[in-house]
């Protein structure tokens, strides 16, 4: 069931990136996790799409920034485990990678890359609230591929663990916990904000029935393919059956 624009929360994919939209939030945040290595954000894409004309499965990242060196943030939002995680950031990694590396250009040129997804769940299992990952060497733990990606997960499920107290408050936070932490209140009152602006009310109001549409045009088409299916499946048998019958008889 989908929820009225008024009970939205962080944990929302339409809030979350609304949020995120200001800058100072979204680099705060990433700081938080990465420990202040985030350099100022220089631009913000919401909902950003990559789309290939060949056919291959398109992209919708719910926030793309990228830095004044060029390093790209792709920031996540995910409240429901759809069991696929780690796929689909190795194809979010390759669709950005794609994207971004214009015809003729070296490698090289690939920017730092950070892909950040923040759960609701222990996709993983073990108990960690951050889960980072780079290209290491099983021979010798200690080497490192410089491929210049970095790919993390975080998980609000064990939010009591986190000893980073500013992480700590936000994963409570997408855990339902306001607390008087400042950034928490500043976000507070970015959501308060969004919540007031009725524009911003019409456009989520918009997409949802643009969504609902668009589900209840795909199960309309499945079940009409589905028909069209079970006609040509019982045709052929019919005629089948009428064959074989009438071989019998003949």
């Amino acid at each position: 069931m989908n929820k009225s624009f008024d009970d939205l929360s962080i944990v929302d994919d339409y809030m979350f990136y609304r949020v995120m939209e200001d800058t100072d939030i979204c680099r705060k945040l990433l700081n938080i996790v990465l420990r202040d290595k985030v350099e100022p954000i220089t631009e913000i894409e919401l909902q950003k799409t990559i789309a290939d004309g060949g056919g291959a499965k398109g992209v919708r990242f719910d926030v793309w920034a990228k830095s004044k060196s060029g390093t790209i943030y792709d920031v996540e939002m995910q409240a429901i485990n759809k069991k696929d995680l780690a796929k689909r950031i190795r194809y979010y990694q390759s669709a950005i990678d794609i994207s971004v590396l214009e015809r003729n250009q070296p490698y090289e040129n690939l920017p730092e890359l950070f892909i950040l997804f923040f759960c609701t769940f222990d996709y993983l299992n073990k108990g960690l609230p951050v889960y980072t990952f780079h290209t290491i060497c099983n021979e010798d733990k200690t080497i490192r591929l410089a491929d210049g990606i970095t790919k993390i997960m975080v998980n609000s499920k064990d939010a009591e663990k986190e000893v980073n107290p500013e992480l700590k408050a936000f994963l409570h936070y997408m855990n339902g916990k306001v607390s008087s932490d400042p950034f928490i209140q500043k976000i507070e009152q970015r959501i308060k904000g969004i919540k007031e602006n009725e524009t911003l009310r019409r456009e989520f109001m918009l997409i949802n029935n643009f969504e609902r549409d668009a589900r209840n045009d795909g199960w309309i088409a499945g079940m009409q393919q589905g028909l069209q299916q079970g006609m040509q499946q019982g045709m052929q048998q019919g005629m089948q059956q009428g064959m074989q019958q009438g071989m019998q008889q003949g």
